[in-house]
């Protein structure tokens, strides 16, 4: 009976992704894509923690008074285990976002496994608290990855907006108009505080749109906070 289950979650291991992407995702999965309250947005940054730029975003958001929630590579918080601290005490919500910044699609069920609990147990140890908060890179769940997630308490939780910050063309007002055009209540906004896998010097695009970001939200009456003051639509 193992050995079949074993096969089956083999076979099935790319499915689920296809459920990952888009309005589809959105409208069909709520919970999946992070919708909450209609008078909340969740702030999310991911590939962190960065020596070189995640400071910059803390000091932004502590002097605008804003929290947001950290998706981590473990990878990265073993090169900078300070900033995970730093990003805790700031009142910041710390998520998994795997060890490697690989897709899951092209991982089998083992390597799968064995990533995520290597960097819940890591970040878990560098912070004293479990995370409950799954993001896989690409925003790319499997079957394993559902499983796996499922085992170690770890919520899969994607985004509705993203503001395509990782590219050599991003600036700050397009940061803030990409996200914006698809931005609503409830919704959840996916932004990378590092270009540790993007282009060079991304993040200072990202950087300056924050401020553009917060003032929109505030001109809406939008709270802006971190997914554990978010609420759930859906499941």
């Amino acid at each position: 009976m193992r050995a079949l289950t074993t096969a089956a979650t083999v076979l099935t291991h790319p499915f689920p992704a296809t459920t990952t992407f888009g309005p589809v995702r959105n409208r069909v999965l709520p919970g999946l894509a992070a919708r909450g309250a209609p008078d909340h947005v969740a702030l999310t940054f991911d590939d962190g923690p960065d020596p070189n730029s995640t400071p910059r975003f803390l000091d932004l958001l502590a002097a605008r008074g804003v929290r947001a929630t950290f998706f981590l590579l473990g990878s990265m918080a073993e090169r900078a285990p300070g900033l995970v601290g730093e990003i805790q005490a700031a009142g910041h919500e710390i998520g998994v976002h795997g060890w490697h910044h690989q897709s899951l699609l092209f991982r089998g069920p083992r390597a799968t496994e064995q990533d995520l609990t290597r960097a819940r147990d890591h970040l878990a140890e560098l912070t004293g608290e479990q995370p409950r908060l799954f993001r896989p890179p690409y925003g790319v769940m499997t079957t394993a990855a559902h499983r796996t997630a499922r085992r170690l308490g770890l919520r899969p939780t994607l985004w509705t907006s993203w503001g395509e910050d990782w590219t050599a063309r991003a600036t700050s007002g397009g940061v803030h108009r990409q996200v914006t055009k698809d931005l609503r209540g409830g919704g959840t906004i996916l932004l990378h505080d590092t270009d540790c896998t993007a282009k060079p010097g991304s993040w200072h695009a990202t950087l300056g749109a924050v401020p553009l970001l917060l003032d929109h939200c505030e001109e809406r009456g939008w709270a802006v906070g971190p997914l554990r003051e978010h609420g759930r639509v859906g499941g």
